[in-house]
């Protein structure tokens, strides 16, 4: 190669050339288990939830800290909860074509919620790649990295102040 190089402008071809092979990204394989699954997980708050997804009939079950599997519509009862789990699929296009089965803890109902399809919407771009730009763009891949803000001493809580009395 240093044969090669005659010039400046031979060495700059050469430095241009390999970073455009560098940008072409070579495209993502599925990951799957040996059972066919995909797993991911997503996490919202302080709630993390541990996410596996299969082709099938569009079940969806929840482990609780009991640990025994429910039906995600007694899980989260509330419809607001519901419509949250079902977005990554309305979004990619495909409902009722994955079996949903998934673990969390910690937080309370809104965050896990949220952990769960964050974990859904990477489980369903580790499963089929093509996938990814749609969820992508909806926002489902990004971690919402919103916590509560620690409490501070000489405050009441994270930023309210005790009342002040003049007298």
């Amino acid at each position: 190669m240093a044969d090669e190089i005659k010039s400046l402008d031979d060495l700059k071809s050469i430095v241009a050339g390999s970073a455009a092979a560098v940008e072409v990204e070579a495209p993502r394989e599925p990951q799957r288990d040996k059972f066919g699954r995909s797993y991911a997980t997503g996490k919202r708050k302080d709630a993390v939830a541990r996410v596996w997804i299969k082709p099938g009939s569009g079940k969806f079950l929840i482990r609780n800290n009991k640990g025994e599997f429910i039906d995600y519509s007694k899980y989260f009862a509330r419809p607001v909860l519901q419509m949250i789990l079902r977005q990554p699929f309305q979004v990619a296009n495909v409902e009722g074509q994955f079996d949903v089965m998934a673990t969390v803890a910690g937080g309370g109902l809104s965050g896990q919620a949220g952990a769960v399809k964050h974990g859904i919407s990477r489980a369903l771009q580790l499963y089929e790649p093509s996938l990814r730009p749609a969820l992508k763009a909806a926002g489902f891949l990004t971690r919402d990295s919103r916590v509560v803000e620690r409490k501070k001493y000489g405050k009441a809580k994270a930023r309210r102040s005790f009342q002040f009395s003049k007298r």
